[in-house]
């Protein structure tokens, strides 16, 4: 493994990890090493019309090594960094969505906090030992830190309150990655992303639950109409929004990486209506408990990583439904 560098991504087979690692594979320059459990997320009884892993990595498949794991298990990732000895590991394994019924504290911080904690761990171990391999770490937060929004677009400045568990464990995990990487000597990133939708997500957020159940002749029912504001994130944006933080010779900042303006859940609905125009359209009161939120402030990103989104919500909407349709056919 020696001539051969590499890139580790935890969680690589969800929805942004896969766009991330699809990009790192066009470029060509690194071998990438998936870590991930491979779990649902959702409820098996329920249909879910995206259950297919495999289109997210047709093309590519041979040219990634899939090491099964939990990455909170330290001797088992002590092993595969040891092993594989990237330049650089992103790390996206945790519970992937804000609200999963039956879960508990413990089931989200397990990936947040406790394999966040082991990984940095373990690379320093290493370090100790002359193995000094690890150029960066990237650590996946969360819009949902911020609770309610104080201002829209709202900065990484912003002062942090979750109100949510979700939201709670991605800033512990981002406490855990700032005072590390700080003790450890380990330059890093953080991104925060907010509202992230496209092809091949199967966990049943509102936007593929949208786009689904209009293809399938149903109501479309959005709570909070258009008090409902998110900043609507097309997944291959974010993806690159990643990769530019793992390049960036910048160290120690974190980063809103989204679409950088803010979309009521009813505009996102009607861009829908739009494709399937017989869809119904209902208007529900907003969920109790949600925090209230907005667009993200991406100026940061901009100016340190040349980030730059390609797609607002109507390009990506429409490149969305194009997959969907050409699968279904």
């Amino acid at each position: 493994m020696a001539d051969k560098k590499h890139i580790l991504v935890t969680g690589g087979a969800g929805l942004i990890g896969s766009h991330i690692c699809k990009k790192i594979v066009e470029e060509g320059e690194y071998t990438l090493v998936i870590v991930d459990l491979f779990i649902q997320y959702i409820s098996p009884i329920k249909q879910t019309y995206s259950e297919n892993r495999y289109a997210r990595f047709a093309g590519i498949e041979d040219k990634v090594i899939i090491e099964r794991a939990n990455c909170a298990n330290y001797a088992v990732m002590y092993d595969l960094i040891e092993k594989y000895k990237p330049e650089y590991i992103i790390h996206l394994a945790a519970l992937p969505l804000a609200k999963i019924n039956s879960t508990t504290p413990d089931d989200f911080r397990e990936g947040t906090v406790d394999a966040t904690a082991n990984i940095l761990h373990i690379i320093y171990s290493l370090k100790q030992k002359g193995a000094d391999f690890v150029k960066k770490f990237v650590y996946t937060s969360s819009s949902m830190v911020y609770g309610n929004f104080v201002e829209d677009p709202i900065k990484e400045s912003s002062a942090t309150n979750p109100i949510s568990v979700y939201g709670t464990m991605k800033l512990a995990g981002e406490i855990v990655t700032n005072g590390l990487c700080a003790t450890y000597d380990l330059p890093y990133a953080i991104i925060r992303p907010s509202a992230v939708y496209g092809p091949t997500d199967m966990n049943r957020r509102v936007t593929q639950i949208f786009v689904e159940n209009a293809m399938q002749g149903k109501k479309l029912i959005v709570m909070g109409g258009e008090e409902e504001k998110l900043d609507f994130s097309y997944v291959t944006d974010v993806a690159n929004g990643f990769v530019l933080a793992m390049k960036s010779d910048i160290s120690g900042e974190t980063f809103n990486v989204t679409g950088g303006n803010a979309q009521s859940l009813l505009d996102f609905a009607k861009l829908v209506k739009n494709h399937f125009p017989e869809t119904e359209i209902e208007i529900q009161k907003r969920e109790k408990g949600r925090p209230t939120r907005g667009g993200l402030d991406i100026s940061k990103a901009k100016e340190l990583l040349g980030y730059s989104p390609k797609y607002d919500i109507k390009k990506g909407v429409n490149e969305y439904i194009e997959h969907l349709k050409k699968k279904k056919n």
